[in-house]
């Protein structure tokens, strides 16, 4: 520890003109970067070393200095740096040069000689005196940075509330981090400290005066910026290249009123001038206005000369060309019915007593002409018999018909099979394709409209009165609905609604009709090219129908031969798939 008297300053001031030369070491050192930093009731001046070097200490008067000669070392690029002019701890200015070839001298400008103390390590020297003052680290390495660097782009609208500033910056940019704490700082010292570590040129406002005491840890410089300023009711604006400027937002108000405003022209290619619109205006200023013409397609713009160019950017990266997708769908329905059927039925009578059923017997009155069907003949005077065995069982359009009949005594008795075995299958694949702008919803229908006629029975106002009768149209066949939207990793996400319908009659008279519907909707994020099943249903039904003669067609092994059995099996699959595909500038639809 070393105290300067009154003395040794005077004999210090007699020797100011001239340096002091040792024998110097062999040139092996490197000085790499000076900086000065805050510590607990001191501040430290701090020379990194690279190498072995040998320092010497010296004061100089008017102006008053502190002298470290490095003896044996270079300075390397980038250690020479202009300070930043901040008064840290009495420390008015640092200047580090290349003194001799063998020397490398760091000067301090004082506002008065502290008590110091120096302390040399393997890689660096250390120059610490005592004080109270909290200051913003300063350091060549990150003033060479700050000025190498293109400065980060900042986005500050003026308000005539005071918000908390935000500073708008790439996010792939790693910013300077800093821990500072300050005890009743100027704002002046502050945007000195910040312009210092950022390389941007701030100003402060002619009526800006505070004092700040606040702390911040490890944080990036732009959100300690903006929470400073924020905390003490200040904004910040960026003026024409790239200055900010530090104030009260009335007063940023007030700079932004007297600003000369310009109109631009921006043409659209590929939005609609009308959807831009709300964008653009809600990124204007106190005094811009923004219209849209329809009939060009363009957005008139009144901004300040200073925003107009970032609102023209702002407008062309909204305008971007919209990519178009391909969707196609493939619905596959099968509709398979199988049906068995199996039946006997039997006739037993004579001559003189039987039923005019299933055999038609001759009339003897009638030149053998068959009895009129319903006619039965029953002889009342004699012993007969007659029987009908599942006389109402039909199979409609039978593929085997079997009679078989013989003669029991004076009674004939006749048996009738039928038999059915019948295979139907339906088989519809459809494939729409349809092609549409991103976000953009599109329709396909490929089908018929089917008239339907409706009776309103509320219309006849009295009996005998016909009801009133209209035709609505109903629209059956193949439906593909769709809205795309590609992501930014190259996947497409979509609202879908696939249908297929398709009119079924109940019967040949006018009893109207059904609409068979198989659809589908949903969302699904699908990659370009991939195919994805959206649908799959599988009905099947089995209909087995028994009639037959009580207690006969009960038998084991003996009840089908007094019975009519039928087994209908139904089977419905339906499959939806879909692939939606990007198309690229030039590319054709697959």
């Amino acid at each position: 520890m070393r105290m300067l008297t009154p003395l040794a300053l005077t004999a210090l001031l007699l020797s100011a003109a001239t340096p002091i030369h040792a024998a110097p070491p062999e040139r092996i050192g490197e000085v790499t970067a000076v900086s000065l930093r805050p510590g607990p009731g001191r501040a430290d001046l701090v020379i990194s070393l690279r190498g072995a070097v040998t320092v010497r200490e010296m004061t100089l008067a008017n102006p008053l200095r502190l002298v470290l000669d490095l003896h044996g070392a270079s300075l390397a690029p980038g250690a020479e740096s202009a300070y930043d002019g901040v008064n840290r701890a009495g420390i008015r200015n640092v200047r580090v040069r290349q003194y001799e070839a063998d020397i490398v001298r760091v000067v301090l400008d004082l506002d008065q000689m502290p008590t110091y103390r120096v302390e040399q390590t393997g890689d660096a020297v250390r120059l610490s005196f005592g004080t109270d003052q909290q200051f913003v680290a300063w350091s060549t390495a990150a003033a060479t940075a700050a000025m190498s660097t293109e400065p980060a782009p900042v986005r500050l609208a003026p308000e005539v509330s005071p918000p908390a500033p935000a500073l708008v910056l790439p996010q792939a940019r790693q910013e300077p981090r800093l821990t500072v704490t300050w005890n009743n700082a100027s704002i002046h010292e502050v945007v000195a400290g910040f312009s210092a570590i950022s390389g941007r040129t701030i100003i402060v406002g002619k009526d800006v005066d505070v004092s700040i005491t606040n702390t911040i840890t490890d944080q990036p410089w732009p959100q300690a910026f903006s929470a400073i300023l924020g905390a003490y009711g200040l904004s910040v604006q960026e003026l024409p290249g790239g200055i900010l400027r530090v104030d009260s937002p009335r007063a940023l108000a007030e700079l932004d009123s007297l600003e000369p405003m310009q109109t631009k022209v921006i043409r659209i290619n590929y939005a609609k001038a009308g959807a831009l619109k709300g964008a653009v205006e809600s990124a204007l200023g106190g005094r811009g206005v923004v219209y849209a013409d329809s009939s060009t397609n363009s957005l008139f713009i009144t901004e300040t000369q200073s925003r107009i160019l970032e609102l023209e950017s702002f407008v062309r990266s909204l305008d971007v060309r919209t990519a178009s997708v391909s969707i196609q769908a493939k619905l596959i329905f099968v509709d398979r019915t199988d049906l068995e059927a199996l039946g006997l039925r039997y006739d037993l009578g004579s001559r003189d007593n039987f039923f005019n059923r299933i055999l038609q017997r001759p009339d003897p009155l009638q030149g053998g002409q068959p009895y009129a069907p319903g006619v039965n003949v029953v002889n009342l005077g004699g012993n007969s018999v007659a029987a009908v065995g599942n006389a109402e069982a039909l199979i409609t359009n039978p593929a085997l018909d079997l009679i078989f009949s013989t003669a029991i005594g004076g009674f004939s008795l006749t048996s009738f099979l039928s038999a059915l075995e019948r295979v139907e299958l339906s088989d519809v694949q459809a494939e729409p394709l349809i092609q549409t702008l991103d976000n953009q919803k599109a329709e396909i229908l490929v089908g018929e409209e089917i008239p339907v006629r409706v009776i309103d029975y509320s219309s006849a106002q009295s009996a005998g009165q016909a009801p009133r009768a209209t035709v609505q149209f109903k629209e059956t066949g193949i439906r593909l609905s769709v809205t795309p939207s590609v992501t930014n990793n190259r996947q497409v996400l979509m609202t879908l609604g696939v249908e297929r319908s398709a009119l079924q009659l109940l019967s040949a008279a006018d009893l109207g009709y059904t609409i068979n519907q198989q659809k589908a909707s949903n969302q699904l994020l699908v990659a370009d090219g991939e195919t994805a099943v959206i649908g799959g249903l599988t009905v099947t039904t089995v209909t087995r129908t028994r009639s037959g003669i009580p207690l006969l067609s009960s038998l084991p092994f003996l009840g089908p031969l007094f019975s009519f059995n039928q087994v209908t099996e139904n089977r419905k699959d339906l499959i939806i798939m879909v692939t939606p595909r990007i198309i690229e500038d030039g590319a054709t639809t697959p």
